[in-house]
């Protein structure tokens, strides 16, 4: 059987699409998304505030999929509630490191944060929490399951760390 180059641009182009999963919603898992020079699982966990004025920590640990690729900075982390949208900052009191990460290999990053009061006037009912990695417009997010986060004035009350090196 002989293969037209059109049928096999075409299945080539459906192969490339397959790979890059921009499907957003709940924890990544092991789907794939192409950053800036890397493609990227996703996987989170969380030792979350048990009440309101307690503080949290939501660990994100991103694996290259794909050839050895650079980040470098802080992600861009977003808390959603609804129609609303927080940006959170970053931790002042970290610098970024360049890193370099070879296929298979991990970084991660932590949001820190303090729970809210669930329905207070000071608190951001957060269902999702939507980041980038530095260089890159893909936008990754995961279900937020850790209670309401407090808000100071019109900012969340958490903050971001930059990327580090994970794993061996």
């Amino acid at each position: 059987m002989r293969t037209t180059p059109l049928a096999v641009a075409a299945l080539a182009s459906a192969l490339l699409l397959t790979a890059c999963d921009s499907n957003g919603g709940g924890d990544d898992g092991d789907k794939n998304k192409t950053e800036a020079g890397c493609t990227v699982g996703v996987s989170v966990a969380a030792s979350a505030a048990p009440s309101a004025g307690d503080t949290g920590d939501v660990t994100v640990t991103v694996t290259n999929r794909g050839t050895s690729c650079t980040l470098n900075g802080f992600p861009g982390v977003d808390l959603v509630a609804g129609d609303a949208s927080k940006t959170v900052p970053a931790d002042k009191s970290a610098k970024p490191a360049k890193l370099t990460l070879a296929k298979d290999a991990t970084a991660s990053f932590t949001i820190t944060y303090t729970r809210g009061e669930a329905g207070g006037k000071q608190s951001l009912a957060v269902k999702t929490a939507k980041f980038t990695l530095p260089g890159s417009t893909v936008a990754h997010s995961f279900a937020w399951s850790y209670g309401d986060v407090v808000l100071k004035g019109d900012a969340p009350e958490a903050s971001v760390t930059p990327l580090t090196q994970a794993g061996d």
